[in-house]
């Protein structure tokens, strides 16, 4: 089976994710979830990365990143991915995969559409009742939105949020964009106005993901 094509190309803000090997458990406990934390700053160190939005959950992670230049989305995954794998092995004492694979990544309108993306992000954990409210999570950006707290990690992006953030995170989103969202990671598609995601299908070289193909694929839960 073909790879989904996958973008990276600089200035486009992007939603990233992987999932654990055959969807097994990779945070463990609170020092896996830290751990991965600490890599997204020593990545940023190595090359300069503007993280929007993530959350870390138990078998599978999301960012938001809005990386500066051609490539550098790639080359800060590979990476993270890479320094956590050596770093989970030793620490764990274990071998073999820890990621399902490569990791999926789709481009974001720099609109109403990213503001979607990072809600969605951040409202993961509530979507699965792992807690009542999104800043509850505490392997999220959510809780960089509160007064009191303020995470150096998160950058505020090209859009800026409502000032009643958490009160729109935390309510019921559209089905229809869950599942617009879903379609996306699983197909590498732009995400953005019927217009925008066109042209930029066709920029970045997307085009297929765009098209059906075969019978309807059924969308994993993200």
């Amino acid at each position: 089976m073909p790879r989904t094509a996958r973008a990276s190309v600089g200035d486009y803000c992007y939603h990233v994710i992987n999932r654990g090997n055959g969807r097994a458990e990779v945070f463990h406990a609170e020092g896996d979830y830290q751990a991965f934390i600490r890599l997204f700053r020593e990545a940023s160190a190595r090359m300069p990365m503007r993280l929007l939005a993530y959350c870390l959950m138990p078998n599978h992670f999301h960012l938001a990143l809005w990386p500066y230049h051609n490539g550098d989305l790639s080359r800060w995954m590979q990476w993270l991915l890479t320094a956590h794998v050596r770093r989970y092995h030793r620490w764990h004492e274990s071998s073999g995969h820890v990621w399902q694979g490569r990791f999926k990544a789709f481009p974001i309108e720099q609109d109403a559409h990213l503001l979607t993306v990072l809600r969605y992000i951040e409202l993961n954990p509530v979507r699965v009742h792992l807690v009542a409210r999104a800043e509850d999570w505490r392997w999220s950006s959510a809780r960089a939105w509160r007064e009191s707290v303020r995470d150096p990690l998160v950058e505020a992006g090209p859009v800026a949020r409502p000032e009643v953030w958490h009160e729109w995170v935390n309510g019921a989103m559209e089905e229809t964009d869950i599942q617009r969202i879903r379609q996306s990671v699983n197909r590498g598609a732009p995400f953005g106005t019927d217009a925008w995601t066109a042209v930029t299908a066709e920029r970045l070289g997307l085009d297929a993901s765009l098209r059906p193909i075969g019978r309807p694929q059924k969308l994993v839960e993200t």
